[in-house]
């Protein structure tokens, strides 16, 4: 029974240490705080709206919102996407929050 309980703690801990280079964006195992841009649209730089949408997830299990970029578009009132940004924020993978962000007019 111990070694069962050994195996499985390890392969859960292994699974949480790998899981930050799956992505394709920099994800720490321990802590994680970017920003980053994703050059969807036109990429002019003026704009005139910013919409947002942000989900969360739990202790790596379970994952809930939406943080399309649909959605940020259509909370901004946007129908033509300049740029977008998108935020990751997540701490031993307990919480996190994802949030994207979308530019346009």
């Amino acid at each position: 029974m111990k070694s069962a309980r050994g195996l499985f703690l390890m392969v859960t801990l292994l699974g949480l240490f790998a899981s930050g280079c799956a992505t394709a964006v920099p994800v720490g195992s321990l802590y994680t705080d970017i920003s980053t841009p994703q050059l969807i649209g036109d990429g002019d730089a003026n704009y005139s709206k910013v919409g947002q949408a942000t989900s969360n997830s739990y202790f790596a299990l379970i994952a809930v919102g939406d943080s399309s970029i649909e959605t940020a578009a259509k909370n901004g009132g946007i129908t033509k996407i300049k740029f977008v940004d998108y935020k990751a924020n997540n701490i031993l993978g307990i919480i996190g929050t994802y949030t994207t962000y979308v530019y346009g007019d």
